[in-house]
């Protein structure tokens, strides 16, 4: 061999590996997860589980870049640009699921959920996830659910505290906008009001709202305690999420690819809700640090009292699905 086909012989060689290299690099594909949470909140750990799990199984070639802090919307938004397929995964509240599944709702019903142990187990409960499957795929049309996931549980705050139903008595009350919430807080003796997540803190602070709710993380990550300093612990309601996929994007994966999302996404459902009850430990603990009031002591037994009657009447009115789901989960011991 003389030098020039030497030299021919080495570029050549050059050129397929760079071609390689290349086609190598092209076959990693992103995909944006977006949710209305900051980080360190029970999403970005979904998030997190998920983007590492999905790298993990698809050998780097599908990667997942997070959006928090509703940098693409707040969760309405959100679920429209996941039906539309201009997002690819977002995890969006149960409530906020109902305003394309008001079915979905039946997540949302007071005092559904015993304890602690009881959220965690039946959002892994393969049965569980099944049947909100099925009630997503018949009721709504250009996403999926994939998972399901936790914030821990949804107590009450705002300037005074609540120790039994009969303090939250005419107070206005900011709420998911599901037909659960309008039914339950008027049952109680409050006034609901429905706005976007984003806009509690200035409704607090101007009193527009004497009331908001949501779990103890999520009003500690959005410094809610700075204008609504007391924390009751009324523990009325789950936090639960659901996690979606873009019908446009699950279309265009293989076999193989679907696999690993199904997988990477159990990851969720099996590990995040726990690891969301630990964070509202580690918050409650920061808030007390805070000065924040919290109260321990209130009187559920005046809540539940109102609140179970409409458990099976409210499921039912919701539809087959929303009742399929609420007693799954009741059955779950």
């Amino acid at each position: 061999m003389n030098n020039l086909q030497r030299t021919i012989g080495l570029a050549v060689a050059a050129t397929a590996m760079l071609f390689a290299a290349s086609a190598g690099a092209q076959e990693a594909k992103h995909y944006r997860f977006a949710y209305d949470q900051p980080r360190n909140t029970g999403y970005s750990i979904a998030g997190d589980l998920f983007a590492d799990k999905l790298k993990e199984l698809s050998k780097g070639t599908m990667l997942i870049d997070q959006y928090p802090g509703a940098q693409l919307g707040q969760e309405p938004q959100l679920l429209q640009l996941v039906k539309s397929g201009d997002i690819e995964f977002a995890i969006i509240s149960s409530a906020n699921t109902a305003t394309i599944s008001p079915q979905a709702g039946v997540m949302s019903l007071h005092f559904l959920f015993r304890d602690e142990k009881h959220v965690v187990k039946a959002l892994a409960d393969p049965q569980v996830f099944e049947a909100i499957k099925t009630m997503i795929d018949d009721t709504a049309q250009g996403l999926h659910v994939i998972a399901t996931g936790s914030q821990g549980v949804r107590h009450m705050y705002g300037k005074k505290e609540i120790h039994n139903v009969g303090d939250i008595k005419g107070l206005k009350v900011r709420v998911q906008a599901t037909a659960t919430e309008d039914t339950m807080f008027p049952a109680y003796g409050a006034q609901t009001v429905h706005m976007p997540f984003g806009s509690v803190y200035t409704s607090l602070q101007t009193g527009v709202v004497d009331v908001a709710e949501n779990s103890i993380n999520v009003y500690l990550v959005n410094k809610h305690y700075e204008v609504a300093p007391v924390l009751s612990i009324t523990e009325h309601e789950a936090n639960n999420a659901l996690v979606f996929i873009s019908d446009k994007l699950w279309q265009s994966l293989t076999a193989e690819q679907k696999q690993w999302v199904q997988t990477a996404a159990a990851e969720i459902s099996a590990k995040e809700p726990a690891k969301a009850f630990d964070l509202e430990r580690t918050a409650a603990a920061k808030l007390k640090s805070l000065g924040v009031k919290i109260v321990d002591d209130v009187d559920k037994k005046s809540f539940t009292a109102i609140a179970d009657p409409y458990l099976d009447k409210l499921a039912k009115e919701l539809g087959p699905h929303a009742e399929k789901i609420k007693t799954l989960i009741r059955a779950i011991n």
